[in-house]
């Protein structure tokens, strides 16, 4: 394991129904496979070594005898193997014939694991043949030439890096109270399920909702082998399933009904997981490890280590198939929080600077889409544009145009000449273009909106987003401020798609197009003059850096407190080299979390917003951080980058 990250896999042979020794090779072939891609620990389907189909032949004690033998094999093949194997086998305990996992490692036993819940109803009959561990007392047996204890309470396995992992067999997770509760709850990283489960239709969806929902429930990794082609078929047929999940997202599966072996592999991240169950206070309460048995695993080489699993480079942006509904959800919920604010004050005006970009633009169509929803007239809205020094064409048309097009009520103020007053009675030089010339003017535009909201008793709606205020991306007492921020959830990233989604799905195609084009507007607040052809001059993402690479920093920073070397490491994994070389990100993220850890000033007096995503910066909510944090330690592992 390294940066949190173990290497699992899901591993479906080819079968023959009670051929102990056909099972086993097959088994051990996957095994070796595993082990040359670097696999920490690998699963099989339910009773593999025998098969599942086997039903009167169970109470055959050549099978059963033929079984151990075949794990004796097993175990003499993995003897200077690193890899841990589960496999499953009927194994007799004290008298009775038990469905059971065996972990193995270095050629010795870790544990046997018996089944819970033995379904005994429709196609099975389980209870024929073997007993569930709810009928075991704790006891000591000699299985395949090791002694092994065993134990009808949960058990656990830790791996030489600290992981935790259990095990749970087919019905023991489709029950009521399923075994993974407890082995979660125990402090089991990841489940790793044996399970020979029937093809029907709609089983198959039906399956992979429960173990998403048991995943993310338990708050864990699942790892789960199906049996596959080779079991019998005489009145059922076994499909092949191998999934992968963790915390709810499925990361791998096999192809269904291949009449081929399969295996797939890839990384959970128990950093990821362990962060996300101790934010999780709920679950800290309800953890009981009181009854659980730890079971230690063979000390491991460490092994190079690459990462499999691939990494979103916009983890903000929902997914294209699901793209719309995010945006109407995202749109419902800042709608729903600037209602409840206009009826509580029962304000009857909203004042938005609308500058032609994309921020105000997305402030602006959350008010429309307000004032919609509650009735009101849209010339209750007034958008103020505020030309000064740095204002381009492009930008300002833009404005105006889609002030129009909503047909909202349109102020414009130029804020020039009260600048100039305001520079010659503090005697700034106009003509030097320093952060005192930059600020002065977003302090006069503030200072204009929030003394129209005073003329018209109405509220000055705060269009700044996430990402800047991250970043410290904004003048404070400036832009900075507002009396509601309707951005305040929603990253630069993900405001793209939101305009995005209007432009194509709510409005005619004069608005369309104006929107368009302000999306493909360079991002600039436009406080210094433009080029002298009247293009932008002062581009955000020139001087703070791509805010794709930033909202990428935040979002693994903030969500799961990854230190600098992973956020780099999954940096490296999810943007192409073409697009960033490795210095590049290097160098932005460092001014990432020197940007991060010394504005958080601005931060701590943020206007009201609502919380739209998992991520927010709230300093009432999700992030509560001293103003004088130091950001010595994470600057430091920058630089070992």
């Amino acid at each position: 394991m390294k940066f949190g990250f173990i290497t699992v896999a899901a591993a479906i042979p080819s079968v023959k129904v009670a051929d102990t020794e056909y099972n086993i090779k097959q088994i051990e072939d996957f095994v070796a496979q595993a082990e040359g891609r670097g696999v920490e620990i690998i699963v099989f389907p339910e009773l593999s070594v025998t098969g599942y189909s086997c039903q009167d032949l169970f109470l055959q004690q050549l099978l059963v005898e033929q079984a151990e033998v075949a794990v004796m094999q097993l175990l003499d093949f993995s003897r200077k193997l690193d890899i841990i194997c589960i496999v499953g086998a009927p194994v007799n305990i004290s008298g009775s014939l038990y469905n059971c996992a065996v972990v193995i490692q270095h050629g010795v036993i870790l544990g046997i694991i018996p089944k819970t819940y033995l379904p005994n109803y429709g196609e099975f009959y389980e209870k024929r043949w073997f007993t569930s561990s709810k009928n075991l007392k704790p006891t000591n047996i000699r299985y395949a030439g090791n002694s092994v204890s065993i134990t009808p309470g949960p058990t656990l396995f830790r791996t030489s890096d600290n992981a935790l992992f259990g095990v749970e067999i087919c019905e023991d997770v489709w029950a009521a109270e399923p075994c993974s509760n407890k082995l979660a709850l125990a402090g089991a990283d990841i489940i790793f399920n044996l399970s020979a489960s029937d093809e029907l239709i709609g089983k198959h969806i039906y399956l992979m909702n429960l173990l998403s929902q048991q995943s993310a429930r338990t708050i864990s990794g699942y790892v789960y082998s199906g049996c596959g082609f080779g079991e019998s078929t005489q009145d059922v047929v076994y499909g092949g399933n191998a999934l992968i999940y963790e915390n709810g997202t499925l990361l791998s599966e096999s192809e269904r009904f291949s009449f081929k072996p399969q295996m797939i592999v890839n990384q959970i991240d128990i950093e990821k997981l362990r962060v996300e169950r101790q934010k999780n206070t709920t679950f800290v309460n309800c953890r009981d490890d009181s009854n659980a048995v730890i079971k230690q695993t063979a000390v491991v080489q460490p092994k190079n280590f690459s990462l499999l699993r691939e990494i979103d480079a916009l983890p903000f942006v929902p997914d294209d198939n699901d793209m719309e509904h995010s945006c109407n959800e995202i749109f419902s919920i800042q709608v729903a929080g600037l209602a409840k604010r206009i009826m509580h004050t029962a304000c009857k005006h909203l004042i938005v600077g609308i500058s032609g970009g994309l921020d105000s633009t997305l402030a602006l169509l959350v008010c429309v889409k307000t004032f919609d929803k509650l009735g009101m007239n849209r010339k209750g809205i007034v958008g103020v544009t505020m030309p000064g020094f740095g204002t381009t064409d492009r930008t300002y048309n833009n404005a105006l145009s889609l002030m129009n097009s909503l047909g909202v009520t349109i102020r414009e103020i130029s804020i020039a000449d009260s600048v100039k007053v305001h520079f010659n009675d503090i005697g700034h030089d106009i003509s030097v273009h320093d952060v005192t010339y930059e600020n002065s003017q977003a302090r006069e535009r503030t200072q204009i909106l929030m003394d129209l909201s005073n003329q018209l008793k109405g509220m000055v709606v705060g269009t700044g987003d996430l990402s800047e205020l991250a970043l410290g991306w904004a003048t404070y007492n400036g832009d900075h401020m507002s009396m509601y921020g309707v951005n305040a959830g929603i990253p630069k990233t993900l405001i793209k798609y939101l305009v995005r989604d209007v432009a194509y799905n709510a409005v005619d195609e004069k608005s369309r197009n104006t929107l368009l084009d302000i999306i493909d507007t360079p991002i600039s607040p436009e406080l210094i003059p433009a080029e002298e052809d009247g293009t932008i001059k002062q581009k955000t993402e020139d001087l703070v850096g791509p805010y794709e690479l930033h909202d990428f920093f935040l979002y693994y920073f903030l969500r799961f407190g990854f230190r600098p070397s992973k956020i780099y490491l999954l940096a490296r994994k999810a943007f192409d080299a073409a697009d960033y070389e490795d210095d590049t990100i290097k160098h932005w993220i460092k001014v990432f979390f020197h940007r991060f850890f010394t504005q958080q000033f601005k931060r701590s007096c943020l206007p009201d917003g609502p919380k739209v995503g998992s991520v927010s910066l709230s300093p009432r909510g999700d992030w509560r951080m001293p103003s004088d944090a130091s950001s010595a330690l994470w600057l430091k592992e920058c630089e070992t980058l």
